[in-house]
């Protein structure tokens, strides 16, 4: 009881900060409620995301063999899932329902998929996991979109109320673990799951009383030509939430139908394919017929942009997947279990996102901000170097086969930094780069980067499963020589091996590519013209 008082407690002393910052740096009024709202759907989703691998291994699938290889699967599909949704929920806020209405309609969906997880049959996990997924589709883009919309074109307060944005959802993803970990693996996995559905009932709420008290002003609202609008006597609204509904079991079953065929590889190579051609398409519509070049190059710079945060979330996820399972084989464990340590890292976000706000400010005021591209390769950069720490563990195991507890919070310390240089940096740019008529169509491409992400995580977190890479190459010789080649005839030590030859390769690959992206940097500058 004295932890969770001591969450609560904390979690009110940082939204009071944060309103006193946001009061007196001028920023919009309605930037505290969608960061309040943001901040409980992100509870919800986080104390999800805590809890389902462990749930997985620990108890769903604890008779079965190769429960950690199934685990991996249903959460790289799920996280595939939910982040395909938020290109058919941008696209229909855009075009039919309005913002406003589709956050409200995604978080019902979504609260409603947290209670059913409380409930331990096929049945309900499986429609649980569908609900979340087609919620998160309607919320998620729509969200971040509405918070583009309260600033102005080339407002300098942009990239960093993005920031405090960003410190929003990571404080409800660090109180996620912390409280929903320790609920469920003290109490009962299931009451961990019905405590993330109530933070996202507290979300709804906070959002409906910020459109009461009017501080979005004209922003987000249903566009005017369809308000009225009716097919076969029913609402353009209401016939897209019986849709929504409609679509909660076939998200459910392609998650069943993956763990026996893997179909869903196949599924989002089409949905990627269909979507490259439909914006080349727009491109070549801005380029050509429209003689709009700055709104096409702008539209290949986001993809371009998009390319490199798949490969940022491919790396990072593994934290909700073989980094927790890592943990709890092979780290002694101080005061925390291993769902919890899944609060580390938007603990640090929370800390740090201020400190950032700031200086992405002072640094734009004086003309020394570096460009996007610049911090999409430093934040590439950092994420290599966290998994190396999480590898050079293999020198220090100790007499009991476990690795200290310190390596896990340094490690994550630099992939949280690279993350705070990228992603809520990506978050502005795509509202501010994409053309007015279809910014949340354009978040949800973004978000379909964590789709690709996930599932390539999936593929990442499987590896760990094996002992080694299988055959051994340049880059697991170099992984292996930079572990000190450690002798693996110890269970304990092959164990740790499972999972740190894996990080290993992960931090070399990613600090190649983020040579890379600097070395593109000014081709990429050139295509946002004139953005920053």
């Amino acid at each position: 009881m004295l932890q969770i008082i001591s969450y609560v407690v904390f979690t009110i002393i940082v939204l009071v900060i944060a309103k006193t910052y946001l009061d007196k740096k001028g920023h919009p009024k309605g930037l505290f409620y969608l960061f309040f709202a943001e901040m409980w759907e992100r509870f919800s989703f986080y104390g999800m995301r805590a809890l389902l691998t462990l749930y997985l291994i620990k108890d769903y699938y604890s008779h079965i063999e190769n429960n950690e290889e199934i685990a991996y699967g249903i959460y790289a599909a799920y996280g595939a899932l939910v982040y395909l949704t938020p290109l058919i929920g941008g696209y229909i806020a855009d075009k039919f329902i309005g913002y406003r209405k589709s956050i409200l309609y995604g978080g019902i969906l979504m609260a409603l998929g947290h209670f059913f997880m409380a409930f331990p049959t096929d049945f309900f996990f499986y429609g649980a996991l569908g609900l979340l997924i087609m919620g998160n589709g309607f919320f998620k883009p729509n969200i971040s979109t509405l918070v583009g919309s309260l600033y102005e074109e080339g407002d300098i307060k942009r990239d960093g109320g993005f920031t405090i944005f960003y410190m929003g959802i990571n404080l409800g993803a660090m109180i996620a673990p912390l409280f929903c970990g320790y609920l469920g693996e003290v109490y009962g996995w299931h009451y961990g799951f019905g405590a993330a559905g109530i933070g996202m009932l507290a979300g709804l709420i906070v959002f409906w009383r910020g459109i009461s008290t009017n501080v979005l002003g004209d922003k987000g609202l249903q566009p005017k030509e369809y308000i009225n609008k009716k097919i076969s006597g029913i609402s353009v609204a209401n016939l897209i939430y019986i849709l929504g509904f409609v679509a909660v079991p076939v998200f459910a079953y392609l998650i069943v139908l993956d763990t026996e065929t893997s179909v869903l590889g196949d599924v989002l190579s089409l949905v990627g394919a269909v979507v490259l051609i439909y914006l080349a398409y727009i491109i070549y519509d801005y380029k050509v017929k429209q003689n709009d070049k700055v709104s096409g190059d702008r539209l290949i710079a986001i993809l371009i942009l998009s390319v490199f945060l798949t490969i940022f979330w491919a790396c990072f996820e593994q934290a909700g997947s073989s980094v927790t399972v890592w943990i709890d084989k092979c780290v002694n464990l101080v005061g925390m279990t291993a769902s919890q340590t899944n609060a580390i890292n938007p603990f640090y976000i929370v800390l740090l996102a201020i400190p950032f706000s700031l200086l992405w400010t002072k640094l734009g005021a004086v003309n020394k901000n570096p460009n996007t591209p610049i911090k999409f390769a430093l934040g590439i950069f950092q994420l290599g170097l966290g998994f190396l720490i999480f590898a050079a563990t293999a020198h220090f195991i100790g007499e009991d086969g476990k690795i200290p507890f310190l390596f896990v919070f340094l490690g994550y310390f630099l992939i949280t930094t690279g993350e705070l240089f990228l992603s809520p940096i990506g978050l502005s740019k795509v509202t501010e780069l994409s053309p007015k008529k279809m910014v949340a169509f354009m978040m949800g491409v973004w978000f379909l980067s964590s789709t690709f992400a996930h599932y390539i995580s999936g593929i990442l977190a499987k590896l760990t499963t094996t002992g080694s890479t299988a055959d051994s190459n340049w880059l697991s010789n170099l992984g292996n020589w930079f572990m000190g080649n450690p002798d693996v005839s110890s269970e304990s030590v092959a164990t740790l091996m499972q999972y740190n030859s894996i990080y290993a390769q992960i931090g070399f690959v990613t600090i190649f590519i983020s040579i890379f992206v600097m070395l593109i940097s000014p081709f990429i500058k050139k295509l946002m013209h004139g953005i920053h």
